[in-house]
């Protein structure tokens, strides 16, 4: 499928089929829109009073076209109030008007949508992202395609001609993105620590990126006793994975973005239980997923900032080798740690990862973690929760979801509940109380960063949608890849 801007006046536009995007308060066709209708032998109107359209945001109405005209099909799809636009909103409706050509079996589309901020190249960026984003499909499992159809060949953005460098910077930010679904998605016996780390090779060598694994024995010597406490129980090695970003010239900003990279999360021996969700625990690397997606991303863009992409890889399994519910770890920092739930284990890597980007002398560091079923409790399955006691990064994390239309809230780190963590018999627990679990997962990582600018990101609930979200159907979402993308490229 190949996206392209089009110089095409409207009404001469050729193709397949054509959608038109409509605000609320301009469903009446008007100018242009009505010398189409008057083309289209009354068509639109005709469709817009049937139907009932009042063009709500995302809404569509399709119909077939037929006389004189060289268009099959003409798509309608709501923007919602004009005064609301947003990136999103047409990056939704692309994705809209996206699956429903690809539903009617389009060949070639047109996409004629206004301004947002009378910005072309975001306008071109929004809709090639939502296109694209809609039109992913991973069959990588299926013995056939489930889609045997005709498929989209040809998408032209009406009205944006020159913005060929938009499309670019989309087609690379959605490359990172089905990167992360892909990993997301697949099960734990597709995705190891093992192929993680090949998955980090093959970013690093196709776009020139640096990478160091540390084995058991580099991290044993780096006293990661958190992170290999978690990996101690699994048949496979563990890896812990660093890529880095470099760019030619100096860099503006040195950056670590760390992804919890559990391949599969049994609890350990406090192994989950039945409604525990066991089954998907495939998704527990989703910030792992997000991490690499990002760094294909990046690797693309170029940014003049250096960037650290780092997962400390393993499984949470159960075996003669597995850690007991009582156990004591030690951290790389030196702190150490009571387990008193195998099952809090993504935040014992996170340790080991944060202590070791701290030492690379970053300006600031930001973390992903499928860390917290608390945070799905507060903020439901479509927001991630921000967790920093520094200002500067959470505005700058929330300028960046708000622009990739990546749902985020800032959540408080109350010191006080650091109070449930604290152990008799070591510097900490690594579970405080039920209540507030979020906010003590959080406070138990502020404990291995010093000084360094650091958020954290809990994304258990957004990273998989288990019903259509508007991008896509159920399944892995990739999210937290445009936040991150965005967030360095703000730097």
């Amino acid at each position: 499928m190949k996206i392209q801007p089009s110089d095409a006046p409207l009404l001469n536009w050729t193709g397949d089929t054509l959608a038109l995007g409509l605000f609320e308060d301009a469903v009446a066709l008007t100018g242009d829109l009505a010398k189409l209708d008057q083309l289209f032998a009354g068509v639109l109107k005709e469709l817009i009073a049937e139907e009932e359209f009042t063009a709500k945001a995302y809404s569509t109405i399709f119909t077939r076209v037929t006389g004189s005209s060289s268009i099959r099909k003409v798509i309608l799809v709501g923007l919602g109030k004009a005064e609301a636009l947003k990136a999103e909103t047409l990056r939704r409706a692309a994705a809209a008007v996206a699956r429903v050509a690809k539903k009617q079996k389009s060949k070639n589309l047109g996409l004629s949508f206004p301004l947002w901020n009378n910005d072309s190249a975001a306008t071109a960026q929004a809709i090639a992202e939502g296109t694209q984003l809609a039109l992913f499909q991973d069959n990588r499992f299926k013995s056939e395609p489930e889609d045997k159809g005709i498929k989209i060949e040809t998408i032209d953005l009406l009205g944006l001609s020159g913005q060929e460098a938009a499309i670019t910077r989309a087609d690379q930010i959605v490359s990172g993105v089905n990167l992360a679904r892909e990993l997301v998605a697949a099960p734990a016996n597709e995705v190891t620590p093992i192929t993680l780390a090949e998955t980090a090779q093959a970013i690093a060598t196709e776009h020139g990126l640096q990478l160091q694994i540390l084995e058991r024995e580099d991290c044993e010597k780096l006293g990661m006793g958190a992170f290999l406490g978690v990996a101690q129980a699994s048949e496979l090695p563990p890896k812990f994975i660093h890529l880095t970003y470099k760019p030619q010239g100096t860099a503006k900003r040195k950056l670590a973005i760390i992804g919890k990279g559990l391949t599969f999360d049994s609890g350990g021996l406090n192994i989950k239980g039945a409604g525990s969700g066991i089954e998907i625990m495939k998704i527990d690397m989703g910030g792992a997923g997000a991490t690499f997606g990002a760094a294909k991303a990046i690797a693309q863009i170029k940014p003049d900032v250096e960037v650290h992409f780092i997962s400390a890889a393993t499984e949470n399994m159960i075996s003669g080798h597995a850690m007991h519910p009582g156990d004591i770890l030690k951290a790389s920092n030196g702190k150490t740690i009571e387990v008193n739930n195998t099952d809090a284990e993504g935040r014992l890597t996170l340790a080991d990862a944060l202590v070791y980007a701290d030492k690379l002398g970053v300006d600031a560091i930001v973390d992903l973690a499928t860390l917290t079923g608390a945070c799905v409790v507060a903020l439901g399955e479509d927001i991630g929760g921000l967790f920093t006691p520094d200002d500067a990064i959470a505005s700058q994390i929330e300028q960046a979801a708000e622009s990739a239309g990546e749902k985020i809230w800032r959540m408080p780190m109350e010191e006080k509940y650091f109070e449930g963590l604290k152990s008799g018999i070591a510097d900490m627990k690594n579970t405080g109380p039920r209540p507030g679990g979020s906010i003590t997962a959080s406070l138990f990582l502020k404990q291995f960063v010093k000084d360094t600018p650091w958020a954290h990101l809990d994304v258990a609930g957004p990273v998989w949608a288990d019903k259509d979200n508007g991008y896509n159907s159920a399944g892995a979402t990739g999210y937290g890849v445009r936040t991150l993308v965005n967030w360095v490229l703000a730097q």
